[in-house]
């Protein structure tokens, strides 16, 4: 079959991705359009139904429905309701499987694409009731993380029965799918435990490697950022970039800083962060809230970041693209163990350092010596966007060629 021939047939699969996130908000911007992008431009047919917070969405609205047309995507907005909680999502669901509805009557969609759980309720629907074939993209085990985060009490009735009722979704949407997609080895390994699907692909939150690089800036674009922070040439520069939510460590991650700083005095910590208020104040500690374009350097004018996560069941299936962001520039990240890949990719990357906090001293010294990590192949493979799009272009293609 010649290209046009597979561009035309790629262009008859009509996909049907839905995100309970909207795409006006930073993860959407950073972790759904990227790849989206990536596919349409591969000649996929995707239509797109996100929630969108009102705030967000009166702020982004025109950019996104800008991008969207400019790369052959069609976008359908719902406004997500926030309150009252349960009742507000019960509605939520209510309008979507209203709309899909009305758009599988236009598109006839062969694939539905579902991040995370709220959406794969409908996305299991079109399964069972029209063939559709299934793609349950589940990124983490949700359920487990709303409970060990603390948003859900199992000594409340609801919230158990909520629990409840979301694990045994958990196992259809996993038995049912045409492909599972996690985020990490571990959680594949978790899943494939449950012998209830063998059609299992990793794909990590991954970084668009044409905006993290480190070669797009010189060590006079380093210093003049580090200036005007009012950091000294020789100051030895922690980073944390990203949210302060409820899984991220700060008092570990600050202890860490000063185990550093009581060794090497000159020593200062940036926060890049939406959650500026979240930051004790001191002398040493320097906040700010940027940009996504405005990140890269300065990442680039830091020497070390440091990346602590609650260890928990559920995070075996988190992937911190913050962290990829940050060795996708050459500097170091230092976390904590029992989360994630981390030990699956502190073998294979050489920029990613494990720490309990107890016992440090080697590490500081090795930290100290401020040397910048390569990129190795297997980084550039596991993480990149383009290797995403292309192991999402194969789960599209493969689960295409058998609609019907």
């Amino acid at each position: 079959m010649v290209e046009g021939e597979q561009l035309m047939t790629k262009r008859t699969t009509e996909t049907l991705y839905l995100s309970y996130d909207g795409l006006t908000d930073p993860l959407g911007q950073s972790q759904i359009l990227p790849y989206l992008c990536g596919l349409s431009a591969r000649g996929f047919s995707i239509t797109i139904i996100s929630f969108e917070k009102p705030e967000r969405f009166a702020a982004g609205k025109q950019e996104i429905e800008t991008l969207c047309k400019d790369n052959g995507l069609r976008w359908v907005p719902l406004l997500y309701h926030r309150r009252p909680p349960v009742f507000s999502t019960l509605y939520d669901l209510f309008v979507l499987r209203r709309v899909v509805k009305k758009l599988h009557r236009q598109y006839a969609f062969s694939i539905v694409h579902c991040r995370s759980y709220i959406t794969a309720l409908t996305g299991l629907w079109l399964k069972q009731r029209h063939g559709v074939k299934f793609i349950f993209d589940m990124r983490g085990f949700w359920a487990d993380e709303r409970v060990e985060g603390g948003l859900w009490n199992l000594n409340n009735p609801l919230f158990r029965r909520i629990y409840n009722f979301f694990k045994g979704r958990e196992r259809a949407f996993i038995s049912a799918a045409d492909a599972v997609v996690v985020l990490t080895e571990a959680a594949r390994a978790e899943v494939a435990g449950w012998n209830l699907n063998d059609r299992i692909t990793v794909i990590p939150c991954c970084v668009d490697l044409d905006l993290f690089r480190k070669d797009k800036f010189t060590q006079a674009d380093r210093q003049e950022v580090r200036t005007d922070l009012g950091i000294g040439q020789d100051d030895f520069v922690f980073l944390y970039l990203g949210s302060l939510g409820t899984w991220y460590l700060y008092d570990e991650m600050v202890t860490f800083f000063r185990q550093f700083k009581a060794k090497y005095p000159q020593s200062k910590f940036i926060f890049l962060t939406p959650d500026v208020d979240r930051v004790a104040t001191d002398p040493d500690f320097i906040v700010r809230s940027v940009k996504r374009g405005e990140v890269p350097q300065y990442i680039y004018a830091s020497d070390v970041s440091l990346c602590f996560i609650k260890p928990s069941f559920s995070k075996k299936g988190s992937s911190a693209t913050k962290m990829a962001e940050v060795m996708a520039m050459g500097i170091p990240v230092v976390t904590n163990p029992g989360w994630g890949d981390v030990a699956f990719l502190a073998e294979r990357t050489g920029s990613l350092y494990i720490t309990d906090n107890r016992g440090n001293e080697r590490l500081l010294e090795r930290l100290a010596e401020r040397s910048e990590t390569g990129i190795n192949p297997f980084f550039t493979d596991f993480f990149s966007l383009q290797g995403g799009i292309e192991r999402y272009s194969r789960l599209y293609e493969i689960i295409g060629a058998t609609h019907g």
